[in-house]
C-alpha cells in the first residue's frame, strides 16, 4: 500500500545552527506530477531579509552529510555538508541561502524515482521557480554542483525556468547518451551499475534500514514492501541494457537542445574525467546559447578541487556577478578573469579567449605497419594487415600500439582528437558457429617519458589513467555531415537507429573514432602511444564496458583487422598548440 501523506513534516530551527535550517518544506509540483521536500539553509538576518538563492536536486539524499572531511579545507565544514554540493555552512555566510531537494522518488520525496530523465528536468523547473518566489528570497537563483547536480543544470537550463539567473555545472555530463551511457555506442554498464548500486537505490523512498545503516533518515511516512520499491523505480541497469540507440524513447526523453539555454554557465571540466563528464563540459560550453559563457579545467579528485580556495573564490565572484550585481573580475563584459600570478607560481594556468584553442596546428601522426607514429605519410606504403583478436577486457587485453619517435621538442597538444582507421573482422582463423557483424573499437592515449616508463594521470576517482581514450562501435559509423557540430576535428554522429549498418565479414570500413579532448606537454625526448584494441584496457577503472548483452560473442567474436596500403590510410589528428 502506498504510505498515506503527510503535512506535519516541516521543521524550521532557528537557534542550532549559524543558519536558519528548514527541514522538509513541501514544494508541490506543477500539473499534478507530485511533491518534492526540500531542506533549506538561510542566513541569519533582520525580519524581511531576501537572498540569492543556490538550489540543488539529485537522488543522493539531502540529508546524507558528507563527513569526509579530512581533505576538505575547514570553511567547508558544517553539519549539513553534503557530497558534491556547496556548503550551507560556508554560502550562508557568505549572503547565499540554499535549497537542496530529494528527487521524486528517493529520500523523502515520494514518487517514481526515475533519475536523469524528462520528469527530472521538469521537477528541477518547478523547484528553481518556486525557490525564486519565495519571501526570502531575492528572486535569483542560480545552480553550482558536481556530478549528477551539475549534469542536471544543462537540462534545466535549457526549459528557461523563471528565477535561473546563472548556472556553474561543474563536471557534469551534458549528453546522457554519449557522455555517459554509451560511449561511441558502447554501452558503459560496470559505472552506471556501481552507481545505482551504491548512491542512488540505497535512497529510494521507503526504503527500510536506512538510519540503522547510517545513510540518513528512515523515510518519516514509513517503510515500503520490495515490491513496491521495485514498481516505484525505472531502474537505469535495466533500461540501458535495453535501449541502444538516441531516437529511442529513454534516451531521446533525455536530451535537450542546449541552445536553448540563455543564461550565463561557467563550465569546468576536469582533465581526468576521460570516461564521464570531461566530454560534457566541452560540449555544454561549445553548444550553450549563452551569450555568456566560459569554460574552465581542473585536475585531481573529483570533489576536492570544487572546495579549494582558489576554486571557491572563481565560483564566488561568478554567482555574485549575476546573482549580486557585483562583478569585480567582469564576468558580464564577456572577459573572464586573469588568473592569479602569484597563484601561478605553484601550479600554472592560462587564459584563452577561444575554445578549440583558434592557433592550433592540427597534425597528423600516421600508423605503419611497423607499429610507428609517423608525421609523414609514405605514399608508396605496401599494403598490409595487423591482426588481433575481438573481445578483449580488462583482465585479458587484446591490444596494438604505435608509437611515436622520441619528441625532438617540448610541445603542447590542447583540444580535440580524431583517429581515422580502415578496419575489418573476419571469423577465427580457428573457425566460429558465426561470423563477426560488428566491430568494437577502443583508443588510448598514452604518454612515455624519455626512459619510456609511462606517465599516468590522476583521474577523477583517484586512480591513474592515460592522456585520454575514445570508443567506436563500427555499426554505429555513419557521421552527420550536414549537423552544424561536425567538423573535421570532431565527427558527429546521430547514433540514431535507421544509422545502424551492420559489419559484413571482411569488408574493410573507413572509420572517424572522436577521442575525448586533453591537454598534455609531450617533453623533449618523450613519446606518444596510440593503442587500438578490442575491449577496455588500463584505465578504464570504474568505467568498464563488459555487458555481455551489449558485447555478445554472437556479433563480435573473432579477429578485428587494420588494413595499410595506398588506400588505407590511417592517422591520428592531435591539436599541437604552438609555444607560448
Amino acid at each position: 500500500m502506498p504510505n498515506t501523506v503527510r503535512n506535519d513534516l516541516h521543521r524550521v530551527d532557528e537557534t542550532s545552527f549559524d543558519y536558519v535550517y528548514e527541514e522538509n518544506a513541501t514544494i508541490e509540483l506543477k500539473n499534478g506530477i507530485g511533491r518534492v521536500r526540500c531542506n533549506i539553509y538561510r542566513p541569519k538576518g533582520p525580519s524581511g531579509s531576501s537572498y540569492p538563492v543556490l538550489a540543488t536536486y539529485a537522488p543522493y539524499g539531502k540529508d546524507i552529510h558528507y563527513t569526509s572531511f579530512r581533505e576538505v579545507p575547514q570553511e567547508h565544514h558544517s553539519p549539513h555538508s553534503a557530497w558534491e554540493t556547496p556548503d550551507p555552512g560556508f554560502w550562508t555566510r557568505h549572503g547565499y541561502a540554499l535549497v537542496r531537494a530529494d528527487e521524486i522518488g528517493s529520500g523523502q520525496s515520494p514518487g517514481v524515482m526515475n533519475t536523469m530523465s524528462r520528469s527530472t528536468s521538469e521537477a528541477f523547473f518547478d523547484i528553481i521557480e518556486w525557490a525564486g518566489s519565495q519571501p526570502w528570497s531575492s528572486g535569483r537563483v542560480g545552480l553550482l554542483g558536481i556530478s549528477y547536480y551539475a549534469g542536471s543544470q544543462w537540462r534545466v537550463a535549457a526549459r528557461q525556468p523563471k528565477g535561473l539567473a546563472c548556472i556553474v555545472p561543474w563536471e557534469g555530463m551534458s549528453d546522457y547518451y554519449r557522455d555517459r551511457c554509451r560511449h561511441g555506442g558502447i554501452y558503459s554498464n560496470t559505472f552506471i551499475k556501481f552507481w545505482w548500486d551504491r548512491q542512488v537505490i540505497t535512497n529510494q523512498y521507503g526504503r527500510p534500514g536506512r538510519a540503522a545503516r547510517k545513510w540518513g533518515p528512515d523515510t518519516l511516512e514509513g517503510d515500503l514492501s520490495e515490491e513496491e520499491l521495485e514498481k516505484n523505480r525505472h531502474d537505469q541497469t535495466i533500461d540501458n541494457a535495453a535501449n541502444c540507440f538516441l531516437d529511442d524513447e529513454y534516451y531521446s526523453s533525455r536530451d535537450c537542445d542546449m541552445d536553448d539555454i540563455k543564461v550565463p554557465v561557467l563550465s569546468v571540466g576536469n582533465w581526468g574525467g576521460i570516461l564521464l563528464h570531461l566530454r560534457g563540459n566541452v560540449e555544454g560550453y561549445l553548444n550553450a546559447g549563452s551569450r555568456l559563457k566560459y569554460l574552465r579545467f581542473v585536475t585531481g579528485r573529483h570533489d576536492l578541487p570544487f572546495y579549494s580556495l582558489r576554486n571557491v573564490e572563481l565560483q564566488m565572484s561568478f554567482l555574485d556577478a549575476f546573482l549580486k550585481d557585483h562583478d569585480t573580475l567582469g564576468w558580464s563584459t564577456g572577459e573572464a578573469p586573469k588568473n592569479n600570478p602569484e597563484a601561478e607560481k605553484a601550479y600554472p594556468y592560462r587564459f584563452e579567449k577561444e575554445w578549440p584553442l583558434p592557433d592550433t596546428n592540427y597534425t597528423k601522426f600516421y600508423l605503419t605497419p611497423g607499429k610507428e607514429l609517423v608525421k609523414g605519410y609514405a605514399q608508396n606504403q605496401s599494403k598490409a594487415e595487423m591482426s588481433y583478436s575481438a573481445l578483449g577486457d580488462l583482465r585479458n587485453p587484446q591490444i596494438v600500439q604505435f608509437t611515436t619517435q622520441a619528441f625532438d621538442q617540448q610541445t603542447e597538444c590542447t583540444g580535440h582528437i580524431v583517429v581515422h582507421l580502415n578496419v575489418s573482422a573476419t571469423a577465427t582463423p580457428e573457425g566460429s558457429s558465426s561470423a563477426p557483424t560488428d566491430i568494437d573499437l577502443f583508443i588510448t592515449l598514452r604518454h612515455l617519458d624519455s626512459n619510456d616508463k609511462e606517465i599516468l594521470y590522476t583521474s577523477t576517482v583517484g586512480d591513474p589513467v592515460p592522456i585520454t581514450k575514445g570508443w567506436l562501435r563500427v555499426s554505429l559509423r555513419k557521421v552527420n555531415e550536414n549537423s552544424p557540430r561536425n567538423t573535421f576535428w570532431h565527427p558527429h554522429r546521430d547514433y540514431l537507429s535507421s544509422d545502424h549498418a551492420t559489419v559484413v565479414p571482411g569488408k574493410v570500413y573507413p572509420v572517424d573514432v572522436e577521442v575525448w579532448p586533453t591537454n598534455v606537454v609531450v617533453e623533449k625526448g618523450a613519446k606518444l602511444v596510440l593503442e587500438l584494441s578490442s575491449g577496455d584496457t588500463q584505465g578504464a577503472g570504474l568505467f568498464e564496458h563488459n555487458s555481455p548483452e551489449d558485447r555478445m560473442p554472437a556479433k563480435l567474436q573473432g579477429t578485428n583487422h587494420i588494413h595499410f596500403g595506398p588506400d588505407h590510410e590511417n592517422w591520428v589528428l592531435m591539436p599541437a598548440i604552438p609555444p607560448r
